[in-house]
């Protein structure tokens, strides 16, 4: 597949595994409330109109913006609001985002192809809970297993 071209594959059911992997990586947890969690883990938020955080909060020493499932920080947010990807902070719209993320980093034909650890080595410095990351507390093994539960999950197998 052309690496830029347009393709709807929100539905692809390894994209929807290997998303519902970045928001286990990122959260360690499986449920939706995932897409409403701040910086940290402890707040959450509720205004899906906009992204949530203009300025930067404070956790594990550090300031962020990053916000919802894929802890997208508003600069980010504001990249792909620029280029016509989501206008609000729903869940659907984060998604996107991650999409847009794999894709603009040319993850997004491995994703496809299932492809995980090639994947995960490419996209780990956006998301550094991904194993082998900085922040990362999960092993490239586990990864593999639970890409694999989730494909079988969307796939209805």
């Amino acid at each position: 597949m052309p690496p830029n071209k347009c393709i709807n594959v929100e539905n692809d059911v390894n994209v929807k595994a290997f998303l519902k992997l970045i928001r286990y990586a990122e959260h360690g947890r499986e449920d939706d409330g995932v897409y409403y969690v701040l910086y940290g883990g402890k707040q959450t938020f509720t205004d899906t109109s906009k992204h949530p955080l203009e300025k930067p909060i404070m956790a594990w020493g550090r300031p962020s913006t990053a916000a919802g499932a894929y802890q997208i920080r508003n600069p980010t947010w504001k990249g792909a609001q620029a280029a016509g990807v989501a206008h609000d902070f729903i869940p659907a719209s984060q998604d996107k985002v991650a999409i847009w993320l794999i894709r603009t980093k040319g993850a997004l034909p491995l994703v496809l192809e299932g492809k995980v650890e090639d994947a995960i080595v490419i996209l780990r410095p956006i998301w550094t809970s991904l194993p082998g990351a900085s922040q990362s507390k999960m092993q490239m093994s586990e990864a593999k297993q639970l890409f694999s539960k989730y494909v079988t999950e969307y796939s209805g197998r």
